[in-house]
């Protein structure tokens, strides 16, 4: 008997879940005990049952009656006796049988206190919360969504297991916070969905990735997928216990730049498994001494042409190189061979893709409303909003995940600089000043400080870099002190020096010597790391060999020389991949490497240069025990502009060596040097070796002083310089 309604407020009701408008579903579909009944939304259903009693083989079964001309269903019985979740069967219009519990039976499952945290930025792992996550409620297998659109009169879940239909499972509003959740049984791992929005002021319907999920469909579809976080089993307790041990300020650090999708790719040209990338990487990058690997992004991103740098998902590896748990195992194996893993991290900015973020609830919600504050017109894309909290907690909870589930060894954090400055690329009229009449970005630099703060205090011995090209000051200091509080900040400042430097023809390099020496009056201002990144390859500059003046042996001698100088010179350091080679094309984002040029001597002499330059460099405590301090550092010789030689010393708690750089191709004989003591030295390093196809002009071991004073010295010792060359000098004990 179908129930008579005489309320016009459940009339009401029922045609906003008809429309797809209601904020609360709950109070509408399952248990009506007031009116002792069941009530059911099934789109497409055409005979329904309720499952009362007995097993698969022996159910007792009651049909559900269709309201006219509705796709509601009622059932009217002895509800007291049923269990709390009731299970239902019904046949679709292609006569396919479906059997499942209902999902608006149960309770609310993300605590008061954790939307409450939330929505004060204080929920650090609110990825626990938020998303899709595979659970067993009350014994029920399903899957809990929820997602935040403050701003929505409705949301659905949307998938392949409702026909993509908004009315099927519309979820519940959780009072103000503005989050929606819903549990529906059912629901594995591996089943595509996505969040059907409807706006409350526009009446736009949108259709939105979850923000939160751990994993993609392939580009160019856009669907998140449900995944089950937990099923990977790690077995990398030593290195994390390891590196939470470590000092990080005195332990090397030489970091191989790589971007996925270009560094190899199989026979047929197409991308590789996270899983034959880690084998394949940790056979090339162990021998050749890296201590970590830098991933340019691998946040899940529409377009390859960004790089990743215009990222759509924040808690998910690309789907382009396979599952979260393929990620989970590149990083274990390569924790399993002592190579840590940095990954790029890009707070500063995101795409407009109408999937994602951007205008997610229908308002400006992740980012700011007006675009003087809210875009980056060189990069066409959007900025966070830092000063709404649950954004805030948003990015605070995308850096810890990348720690926690991946066991991530630090962040990269890219375009630091244009967080930092409201007015950063942009014209007069076209920012707004801060409350101060100033151009500081004052919620970023709060933001980026509690940032750096959460990651050295929940996982320490991580560490956090910014990729910072501007004066800004500490940006390596802790923020008690005034600091921004990150870890390391790439030297951009020395990098461009450098290049301009080696760029030039030999025979004008003494009217430059500054560029070789001005960097050792800031050198130890910040934590810096040295690095020659794939910016400095790309958009038309050449390849690293390309910047090289002179013929094809002087290319090469200067690039070894280079390298000598970088690995030897006070910082931490970074390669981009395919310079560890010299590569001679820019990269090519789209292929992979030049692999082939390894079969030239060439090519592999400067790869076996940076192999001993990493070993050195790992080994010898002179070379990176106090690359932040200036004690680690002395000047021996920075005054032969004439002959663009440059001589000094790199020390360490009980040792130092003595570099000698000649950036000429003229060799030098009979040079004297001062040392710090006399006695027997060696060459522990000629990058004219013949080893690395040099001409292996050089000296004899052992070196032996004289009593003769030079340079401030009371002991030197006489030695020939090679052309366009480095020479590492030890002492022989």
């Amino acid at each position: 008997m179908v129930k008579k309604y005489q309320k016009s407020s459940i009339k009401h009701d029922l045609s906003r879940i008809i429309d797809a408008k209601h904020h609360d579903p709950f109070e509408v579909l399952g248990f009506d005990k007031k009116n002792k009944l069941i009530r059911v939304f099934l789109p497409y259903a055409e005979s329904v049952y309720i499952i009362t009693s007995g097993t698969s083989s022996k159910q007792t079964k009651e049909p559900l009656i269709r309201l006219p001309d509705s796709d509601f269903f009622e059932w009217q019985g002895d509800i007291d006796s049923l269990d709390t979740h009731f299970k239902l069967s019904w046949t679709d219009r292609s006569s396919y049988e479906h059997e499942n519990y209902y999902p608006y039976t149960f309770a609310p499952q993300i605590s008061d206190f954790d939307l409450h945290l939330f929505t004060e930025g204080k929920l650090l792992q609110c990825y626990n919360m938020l998303g899709s996550h595979v659970a067993e409620v009350d014994e029920i297998q399903g899957t809990l969504f929820a997602t935040w659109a403050p701003n929505a009169e409705r949301v659905s879940v949307i998938g392949d297991f409702n026909q993509w239909d908004g009315r099927s499972h519309p979820m519940r509003v959780r009072g103000s916070s503005g989050v929606w959740e819903l549990f529906i049984p059912g629901v594995n791992s591996g089943s595509l969905y996505k969040y059907e929005i409807l706006n409350r002021y526009t009446g736009e319907v949108l259709e939105k990735i979850d923000p939160y999920s751990n994993q993609y469909e392939y580009r160019p579809a856009t669907a998140s997928i449900t995944s089950d976080r937990d099923q990977f089993q790690w077995q990398d307790d030593h290195w994390l216990t390891s590196r939470k041990e470590d000092n990080w300020q005195h332990a090397p650090l030489s970091v191989y730049e790589l971007h996925l999708g270009s560094w190899q790719r199989n026979e047929k040209g197409q991308f590789l498994n996270y899983r034959e990338l880690a084998h394949r990487l940790m056979d090339y990058i162990k021998p050749l001494g890296f201590t970590h690997i830098e991933l340019m992004p691998v946040t899940e991103h529409p377009l390859d042409g960004s790089w990743g740098y215009q990222a759509t998902g924040y808690f998910a590896p690309s789907s382009r190189f396979g599952s979260i748990n393929d990620f989970k195992y590149f990083v274990n194996y390569c924790h399993q061979y002592q190579i840590g893993i940095l990954v790029d991290w890009v707070p500063a900015h995101f795409p407009k893709d109408s999937h994602g973020l951007a205008k997610y609830d229908g308002s400006a919600l992740y980012e700011h409303e007006d675009p003087r504050l809210g875009e980056h017109q060189d990069w066409g894309t959007l900025i966070y909003n830092l000063g709404r909290n649950e954004v805030k907690n948003f990015l605070f909870s995308s850096a810890l995940f990348w720690l926690d589930e991946f066991h991530i060894d630090g962040l990269r954090v890219d375009a630091v600089a244009s967080m930092l400055y409201l007015d950063y690329s942009r014209e007069e009229g076209e920012w707004l000043p801060n409350k101060h009449g100033g151009n500081e970005n004052l919620e970023a630099i709060d933001f980026i400080k509690e940032l750096n703060h959460l990651t050295h205090v929940e996982y320490p011995g991580t560490v956090v870099i910014a990729e910072e090209s501007t004066s800004w000051p500490q940006v390596t200091r802790p923020a008690w002190l005034g600091g921004l509080g990150f870890t390391m900040k790439w030297n951009m400042g020395w990098m461009h020096d450098i290049l301009s430097y080696m760029q030039m023809d030999p025979i004008h390099r003494h009217y430059h010597h500054d560029k070789l020496t001005f960097g050792l009056l800031y050198s130890f201002s910040e934590n810096f790391l040295l690095p020659f990144s794939h910016d400095e390859v790309v958009h038309g500059k050449g390849s690293m060999l390309g910047k090289m003046p002179g013929d094809d042996w002087q290319k090469f001698a200067n690039l070894r020389l280079l390298y000598t100088f970088m690995f030897t010179y006070p910082g931490k350091k970074l390669l981009f991949m395919g310079n560890e080679f010299a590569q001679r094309a820019e990269w090519n984002f789209d292929k992979a490497l030049e692999w082939h040029e390894l079969e030239s001597d060439s090519h592999r002499g400067v790869k076996d240069l940076v192999s001993q330059l990493n070993k050195l460099y790992t080994q010898i405590p002179a070379l990176h025990y106090y690359d932040f301090d200036a004690q680690g550092f002395d000047w021996v010789d920075c005054h032969d502009s004439a002959q663009s030689i440059l001589i000094y010393q790199r020390n360490g708690p009980n040792d130092s060596v003595i570099i000698v750089l000649n950036f000429t191709p003229i060799i030098r004989e009979n040079y004297r040097i001062g040392v710090p003591f006399g006695g027997h030295y060696e060459e522990l390093l000629n990058s004219d070796s013949s080893y690395y196809n040099g001409s292996n002009t050089g000296n004899d071991n052992p070196i032996i002083s004289e009593p003769t004073s030079w340079m401030g010295k009371e002991h030197s010792i006489n030695i020939t310089l090679p052309p366009l060359a480095g020479l590492i000098i030890k002492k022989i004990d």
